[in-house]
């Protein structure tokens, strides 16, 4: 069975693929190359290097979540934008716990300047639109999300809600509720 071609995009892909396998600590060069059957050393002429293998997966992620996020946003406003949101990036979060992983970190230059970090951010604008809220403003909401969604995903991964009724289900609904009231009334509290 003839092997694909080595391109970058393949590299990255299996880097992604693997980081969902077993975490993304285990995305190593090495690592990416006995998942496709060649030597380190061949790698080097599709990747620089490790951080920019890793950055290739924080890019390939954020693409793929601006693909879900904007779908699930489309034609809502207010609190079911907001739900759709933070619900597009639970879903991708239990679906691909890697390359979900992998925007949990310090980006590279790279990732900063891509297409996909600017068509990441669209969805979120659009939400953060349709409550009002001033672009002076939207950097401050968009880091109250991020911590909310980044926080709440990060402990029902690492176990901690399953200890105690009610399931993370029912918090996460009405922490989603708590956050559209803030949102909502944004405009009229946050000083410019």
């Amino acid at each position: 069975m003839r092997r694909p071609p080595l391109t970058p995009h393949a590299v990255i892909q299996a880097a992604a693929d693997l980081a969902d396998t077993t975490g993304l600590a285990d995305v190593t060069l090495s690592a990416v190359a006995r998942e496709l059957g060649v030597r380190t050393p061949s790698l080097y002429g599709h990747v620089r290097d490790l951080a920019a293998l890793r950055d290739g997966v924080t890019i390939l992620a954020l693409g793929e979540l601006a693909d879900r996020a904007g779908d699930a946003v489309a034609g809502r406003s207010g609190r079911d934008a907001l739900a759709a949101l933070c619900d597009a990036h639970r879903g991708y979060a239990r679906t691909h716990p890697g390359r979900w992983e992998s925007l949990q970190r310090r980006a590279g230059d790279a990732v900063v300047r891509s297409d996909e970090a600017a068509r990441s951010s669209r969805a979120l604008a659009a939400v953060l639109r349709g409550y009002g809220i001033d672009d002076s403003d939207r950097v401050h909401a968009t880091r109250l999300i991020g911590s909310f969604v980044n926080g709440f995903l990060h402990l029902e991964h690492v176990g901690s809600f399953a200890h105690s009724a009610p399931p993370a289900d029912a918090s996460w609904a009405k922490l989603i509720d708590r956050l559209d009231d803030v949102l909502t009334r944004w405009s009229g509290e946050v000083e410019q």
